[in-house]
């Protein structure tokens, strides 16, 4: 397997080369291409990816970086709207995303309405890795880049507390109970922040205690890995601790003007480390994906992908329009509503709940997988080639 791994590093290298001279390649989806390509060939069948290793290994990671470089001016300009897409609008879109599924279903396959909402859960997660660069390139507005990068930092945690509720539900045939739904998701929810926000400020504090910056880096590991850890082994969301964790080091980082050493020793680390993760995790879902795309349900798969993308434009403008603040924030709102829409590409997070339903149902249940893979690789493939051709499109729609 060490020889596989080193083969998929090297494509990774070139992929990202190749994405640094042109800036337009949506690394992510041809990853996931040549991951297609490369399970036709058997030196490569032994890899394979479970939701350990996704969980375990490469989301803490990835979280982690996320949050501690995302600029803590542009939250404190936009903490409402991405707070309110990341979390009642997510519970929104997974309701009516789910409901519709649940619908549609009944043309092509019998779905219960909590395995049409556990498939919503799985789809709503967004991943805009591969395009946020686009964004900020084509239409040349920071702001809804950094809004769609923060939308998606926070909902990774929204969407997997939605997903274990429903999961559990799906399990012991248990039926949708909106209240027990709120309960859990508020006990795991606040949990997870509660936690990161502890830990956070440990690390805020002990970070200055040593002025050798490899230390330092060796201190996030272990928080940013220890963090997502302990909250899992306490039964709230990892995900939302690894967060609020990485939130709480860039404030400090940026309060600190004596120390900006840190975020450049951070940062010669983690910036390594992101697109080394990045490569093996999307090369390996499209190897993984392979096995279960060849199914008869298609038609549907199409239906949904969508509905998801109904879903996400329908929250999206409800929260716009119903905000006047937000409303006159964006010249345009349409091109606005168009653009998160198609930016929210589904990712690493939803392969990860994905993952962690293959691993808990049982084979006859393998239909659910196979929709999720196929909706995640056409969102990959399709809203990635389609969100530079649409903010030029939109551009000159807003200049006529």
């Amino acid at each position: 397997m060490t020889y596989q791994i080193l083969i998929l590093l090297l494509i990774g290298y070139v992929i990202y080369t190749i994405d640094l001279k042109q800036k337009m390649i949506p690394v992510p989806m041809v990853l996931v291409v040549i991951g297609l390509g490369l399970s036709f060939i058997p030196y490569f069948s032994s890899l394979h990816l479970s939701k350990e290793i996704v969980f375990e290994v490469f989301l803490p990671a990835l979280l982690f970086t996320a949050a501690y470089q995302f600029p803590i001016k542009q939250l404190k300009n936009n903490w409402g709207i991405i707070t309110a897409f990341s979390t009642i609008g997510l519970i929104v879109t997974a309701l009516l995303l789910g409901v519709s599924i649940y619908w549609i279903s009944n043309l092509f396959i019998s779905l219960s309405l909590t395995a049409s909402l556990l498939l919503a859960a799985i789809l709503i997660p967004t991943d805009p890795v591969s395009v946020t660069s686009i964004i900020k390139k084509s239409t040349g507005d920071e702001q809804l880049a950094d809004i769609v990068e923060g939308e998606s930092m926070v909902n990774d945690g929204t969407s997997i507390v939605l997903f274990t509720i429903l999961l559990s539900m799906f399990q012991t045939g248990e039926r949708f109970n909106f209240t027990t739904f709120i309960e859990q998701f508020m006990l795991v929810s606040f949990g997870g922040i509660l936690i990161g926000l502890l830990l956070g400020w440990i690390l805020s504090k002990i970070i200055h205690l040593t002025k050798q910056k490899e230390y330092q880096v060796m201190l996030s590991i272990v928080m940013s890995y220890g963090g997502f850890y302990l909250a899992e082994a306490l039964g709230v969301s990892g995900v939302l601790t690894t967060v609020i964790l990485g939130v709480f080091l860039s404030y400090e980082i940026e309060k600190a003007d004596e120390e900006k050493g840190i975020k450049a020793s951070l940062d010669g680390f983690w910036n390594i480390i992101k697109p080394t993760f990045l490569s093996i995790l999307f090369l390996l879902i499209g190897i993984q994906a392979a096995g279960y795309l060849v199914f008869s349900q298609w038609g549907l798969a199409l239906i949904i992908f969508g509905l998801t993308l109904l879903a996400r434009f329908i929250m999206v403008s409800g929260f716009i329009y119903a905000v006047p603040a937000w409303k006159g924030e964006f010249r345009d709102d349409f091109s606005t509503i168009s653009i998160i829409t198609a930016a929210g590409i589904k990712g690493s997070m939803s392969v990860a709940l994905l993952l962690w339903l293959e691993k808990t149902v049982s084979a006859q249940y393998d239909v659910l997988i196979s929709l999720s893979f196929a909706v995640i690789v056409l969102s990959l493939i399709v809203q990635s080639i389609g969100i530079y051709p649409l903010t030029i499109f939109l551009s000159k729609r807003h200049k006529r």
